[in-house]
């Protein structure tokens, strides 16, 4: 395909990608709907700042979406539609539900274009340094078109199947998270309650069996006691209730998401929405504090 690619949603993510995608020599325009985001990184850059959603269309072969929700993807399609090339491919990053991915590519179809629903996993790190997994959903041709767009800004790519599939690989991954993130955060926890050195314990354990990313990457947080996203509290309990949704159709309620979803709730009371998920650690942390008080001891600080 040609290089002409535009870039929908200049977030956390969406920056880092949009980089990359220049990088390559394949970002053409760019457009957001907070417009002083959008003029930062087109400066940044050098490419220029469409006026409208149907202009970045009709200035691009592809357009690739990087947006929070159901909704504004939607708004975000509508928006392209008068605008859309034929054959034109319109690449959609952000994290929906499979439902909303079919509604899109339904929706582009309309005018003679092809949908890929194409989130990915990787954090902020991975936008930045192009090493994102990136989980696809559409038709094969158009997967294939796409590849000069995914690897510009992934390392992992895979096709998954028809429309709504890339969605449900990452449904899949946000429930390997929550359980990731409620294994690191007790056990950060517990390490804190025992009085041993965290930052050595990180190092240690994190050549282990016990290890991961997440666990590598973000419970250094816990260290310095400060949880700056990375990925937000809100966004991981809007995916979680899409998981949720999902198994309810299938008759089943998993435990994982369920809790993990009410001590996002507590946390989002609390006035953490906008910190990373490791800030889960605190809900842990407290639950040891309040075991020490009502014993009358105190824990060794680290």
């Amino acid at each position: 395909m040609t290089a002409n690619v535009g870039f929908v949603g200049l977030g956390a993510m969406g920056r880092g990608m949009a980089r990359n995608l220049h990088k390559a020599g394949l970002l053409q325009a760019v457009w957001n709907r907070t417009t002083g985001v959008a003029d930062e990184l087109a400066a940044e850059l050098g490419v220029p700042v469409s006026a409208s959603l149907a202009d970045l269309a009709r200035a691009c072969d592809a357009i690739v979406l990087c947006v929070s929700a159901d909704t504004d993807v939607l708004a975000v399609v509508d928006g392209l539609l008068p605008g859309l090339r034929h054959g034109a491919l319109v690449i959609d990053c952000s994290t929906v539900s499979s439902d909303t991915a079919r509604e899109a590519a339904r929706r582009v179809a309309g005018v003679g274009a092809e949908f890929l629903d194409a989130p990915v996993s990787g954090g902020v790190e991975g936008a930045r340094d192009a090493t994102l997994a990136i989980m696809v959903g559409g038709p094969a041709g158009a997967f294939e078109r796409a590849q000069p767009v995914l690897r510009a800004m992934g390392r992992t790519v895979t096709h998954f199947g028809a429309n709504g599939a890339g969605q449900a690989a990452k449904a899949t991954n946000q429930i390997l998270c929550a359980g990731v993130i409620q294994a690191v955060a007790e056990a950060m926890a517990f390490a804190k309650a025992q009085g041993l050195p965290l930052q050595q314990l990180i190092d240690t354990l994190g050549k282990g069996a016990g290890s991961s990313w997440y666990f590598v990457n973000r419970a250094p947080n816990v260290v310095r006691d400060a949880f700056p996203p990375g990925f937000r509290v809100r966004l991981h309990q809007k995916d979680l209730h899409i998981c949720r949704d999902m198994a309810a159709r299938l008759g089943v309620e998993l435990s994982v998401v369920e809790s993990t979803l009410e001590q996002y709730a507590r946390l989002i009371e609390q006035g953490h929405g906008d910190e990373d998920i490791s800030v889960l650690f605190r809900l842990k942390d407290a639950l040891f504090a309040a075991a020490g008080a009502g014993a009358g001891t105190s824990r060794t600080p680290e």
